[in-house]
């Protein structure tokens, strides 16, 4: 029998649910029992030391890393229990946009984010055109559509990835170190890109940083990982003030040992 009043909306408005996940590489752990719920429409955002497993809990979440332990759910799917196909078809809801931007380097800028549009759908040449001209305007990116990558700053690899990731308009968004190497300045024009998408699309997100600033602006609730398990979670203003000593150590830039 299906769920049905406030428990059914509680479970449906959760459309990310992690619970007691658990990942380990060659009998070292990694991830010791996580567990998070991301609300429809919000940002996770998850901070920690290098070698924490931020990575490896954002690859869980559309396939790419399988559990050991515990289980992933995205919009009531089982992400560890679908099989190939159905993980393929499962990942164009979401939208990846990995640390260093990943773009390919033979293709132009207009190749690059189409690249999802004639592998997936049945779109004319024209109606991909326009997609892509849209998404990349939508990143203040006018008129670059035949540059290549390597002509580009950073930042702008950077929001040419941003389009790639939203061009099929994905239902989840996944950021790995979404301003990591930009200076400050073109940092904080990443953040405010990831905000404007959105409120635009309502998509619910999840991303990893070790860019505090970052974190503070784009987040609704922020979670610490460490030594494999969360040893904090709230919301930026509740981050900001807490008293937990490898928070604290955190936010004021000083590296954290990672426990084994």
């Amino acid at each position: 029998m299906p769920a049905t009043g406030r428990r059914a909306r509680r479970v449906v408005d959760r459309v990310i649910v992690i619970r007691d996940l658990k990942k380990s590489f060659d009998d070292q752990p990694v991830l010791k029992g996580v567990s998070l719920s991301v609300p429809r429409g919000a940002t996770a955002v998850i901070i920690g030391g290098s070698g924490a497993g931020k990575s490896v809990l954002l690859r869980h979440i559309n396939g790419l890393v399988q559990p050991d332990a515990g289980e992933v759910v995205v919009d009531g799917l089982r992400v560890s229990s679908l099989h190939e196909s159905e993980l393929n078809r499962f990942r164009l809801r979401v939208g990846m946009v990995f640390q260093g931007s990943a773009l390919f380097d033979s293709l132009n800028v207009a190749e690059n984010v189409a690249f999802a549009l004639r592998e997936h759908t049945n779109y004319t040449d024209l109606r991909i055109e326009e997609i892509v001209r849209e998404k990349l305007e939508l990143m203040g990116l006018k008129g670059i559509e035949h540059k290549m990558p390597s002509e580009l700053s950073g930042g702008m690899k950077k929001r040419v990835a941003l389009a790639r990731a939203i061009v099929l308009e994905p239902e989840v968004m996944l950021y790995d170190e979404p301003t990591a190497g930009l200076d400050p300045r073109t940092a904080d024009s990443i953040n405010n890109l990831i905000i404007k998408l959105q409120k635009n699309m309502q998509s619910t997100a999840v991303a990893v940083t070790h860019d505090m600033a970052s974190a503070f602006k784009i987040a609704d609730r922020i979670y610490m990982l460490k030594g494999g398990r969360f040893i904090a979670e709230g919301t930026p203003d509740e981050i900001r003030s807490s008293e937990n000593p490898n928070v604290r150590k955190f936010i004021n830039g000083q590296a954290l040992e990672e426990e084994q």
